[in-house]
């Protein structure tokens, strides 16, 4: 008798959507083997908000940066259905939807997960949500820190001894003291990547990673009441009123897709929503970086680079370390630069005269092709520049937005590709800072692996072999953060044990694209000491430089900001 062969089942597809700076991404991915099989972009309509409220709105102060919930509901509606379209599949065959989101970026709510941006307190800038580049709050972490740092409070060390102005409790700290009102009309406080996990299920929820990393959650707890109130007395009780709340692992399943939320994605209503997650931290599965020692740099308008270790270490002024923060049976650490893509658009928009643009149009090249191209075939140093890479601050190892960029070696026979070549190279010595950092405190870096929109950049891959002295591994998805949220849609759905066995199977790297020269190399060498002088006297010396034009800046658009107020008033 001829045995029955076993019933042949379909293939299941799982979501993934990556909700970033200026839009939303969203990948079809096969649970099988990874496979990207459609992918769809929405752009934000709203974009960045950081001059003025939708509208004609209240004009903002310096270093602002909000955004509009609706552009996010609207990935959802759009590019959903998109991707699953681009993919060919059948929705019925779509077994789970995970997302990520940019962090920290975070909104205050009513308690049934209404943004306050989209009531009657709408007209408040303080009402937004904030985008994870706002740093407006410095002067509360100053004070944060300090206090801690006062009282030892046992946490600080977790976060290299400092907490950032782009965390949760220093911006809402500054939601209290400049507008009592909004504060007290918040009723949850909440990561962007919980609150839209709460869109696609209905309920709130909170995961482990952005509850580690921005909200000081350690060791089962968050800062004590009485820490808080020392802040200020309204704060006392900002933890346990606004943010406390069961948090789910990464990978887990937080809920089902409701029935409106069907409606928006044409998903199946009932599937699997998992845990919320960080953009970064999720893209390490994609990268197949969950193993210790492997430090993934995402790399796009800024940089995250995470790396598990098998121990808990104190590490200055890395971002946090969380114990589960990217995978489950290790230490996740996460550091990373304020500004990188940022730094050379901010380039493009300000260094390129018409000649060059002609020049790129006539080729074919875009403007980051054209000056990659003209860098490329200069040696190393041969500009005879240094740059320091903080022209949106230092997130890793100083944690100071204060801070400010620099280009030293500048004369008239300065050409445009060799600032930007400058600028490339200073984001390189960025990332070896925070390597040495790494080391130095006790968490091994074995390989170096790079995802994100920056990876395409050849020469930039190739000055950061060099600098670092080490090969270049580079993830082979173009979207990492959506694919590493797809693996977990896959973990979440029950398709996969954990998240190591779904990044093993569905993530993808290909290892040492780019190997160091050691010749270049010791000519960085040479470079990155003049980086690290820089870098000492502005950053940590006593001269605070930076800090006072900061302050005198602050004071004259302030004079300007009232006086066109008055203005308006008459």
């Amino acid at each position: 008798m001829t045995a029955t062969p076993p019933a042949r089942h379909p293939e299941s597809y799982v979501v993934g959507v990556d909700f970033g700076t200026l839009s939303g991404r969203a990948v079809v991915v096969r649970v099988r083997d990874g496979e990207e099989l459609g992918s769809a972009v929405h752009a934000y309509p709203h974009g960045v908000i950081d001059r003025a409220l939708p509208g004609g709105g209240a004009v903002l102060p310096p270093d602002w940066a909000l955004q509009h919930p609706e552009d996010w509901r609207e990935v959802l509606r759009t590019a959903v259905p998109a991707a699953v379209a681009a993919a060919g599949v059948d929705p019925a065959a779509v077994i789970g939807i995970a997302t990520d989101f940019t962090a920290c970026t975070v909104l205050p709510v009513r308690r049934d997960g209404t943004p306050l941006a989209e009531t009657g307190l709408g007209v408040r800038p303080h009402a937004w949500p904030k985008l994870w580049k706002h740093h407006a709050a410095q002067g509360q972490a100053d004070r944060i820190n300090h206090l801690a740092h006062q009282r030892s409070e046992k946490w600080l060390s977790r976060y290299g001894g400092r907490i950032s102005a782009e965390w949760q409790y220093a911006k809402a700290l500054q939601v209290l003291e400049e507008d009592p009102t909004v504060y007290a009309a918040t009723e949850r406080w909440i990561e962007a990547a919980d609150w839209i996990v709460w869109q696609l299920t209905g309920a709130e929820s909170r995961n482990t990673c952005t509850a580690g990393y921005k909200g000081i959650h350690q060791d089962g707890h968050y800062p004590g009441e009485d820490y808080l109130g020392a802040l200020h007395p309204g704060f006392a009780d900002f933890a346990r009123t606004r943010l406390e709340h069961p948090l789910s692992p990464l990978g887990s399943r937080a809920g089902s897709l409701t029935a409106e939320a069907a409606a928006w994605t044409g998903l199946p209503e009932g599937i699997a929503v998992a845990a919320g997650n960080v953009d970064a931290h999720v893209a390490a599965a994609a990268a197949q970086a969950v193993d210790n020692g492997r430090l993934l740099a995402v790399m796009g308008t800024s940089t995250c680079h995470v790396v598990n270790a098998a121990t808990l270490a104190d590490v200055p002024g890395v971002c946090g370390v969380v114990d589960g923060g990217i995978v489950e049976g290790a230490f996740g650490y996460e550091a990373g630069q304020s500004a990188v893509g940022d730094i050379f658009a901010w380039w493009l928009g300000q260094g390129v005269p018409e000649e060059y643009r002609a020049e790129a149009e006539a080729n074919g090249e875009d403007l980051h092709q054209l000056l990659s191209r003209k860098a490329a075939g200069q040696p190393v140093g041969g500009h005879g520049l240094v740059a320091l890479d903080w022209m949106n601050g230092n997130r890793s190892t100083l944690v100071d937005h204060h801070l400010s960029g620099v280009v030293v070696g500048l004369t008239l026979a300065t050409r445009p590709e060799d600032v930007y070549r400058a600028l490339l190279e200073a984001t390189a010595f960025g990332t070896r800072a925070i390597v040495e950092a790494l080391e130095r405190g006790g968490v091994p870096v074995h390989e170096y692996v790079v995802t994100g929109g920056l990876k395409k950049n050849a020469l930039l891959m190739q000055i950061h072999a060099d600098v670092l002295r080490r090969p270049v591994s580079l993830a082979v998805s173009s979207q990492g953060p959506a694919l590493g949220s797809a693996i977990h849609a896959a973990v979440a759905a029950g398709a996969y044990p954990d998240v190591r066995a779904a990044a093993s199977a569905m993530g993808r790297v290909d290892r040492a694209v780019y190997r160091p020269d050691p010749a270049r190399a010791d000519v960085y060498d040479a470079l990155y000491a003049e980086y690290r002088a820089l870098h000492d006297h502005f950053g940590t010396g006593p001269d605070k430089q930076m800090h006072r034009l900061r302050a005198i800046r602050d004071r004259a658009l302030a004079g300007r900001s009232a006086r066109t107020a008055n203005d308006s008033e008459v």
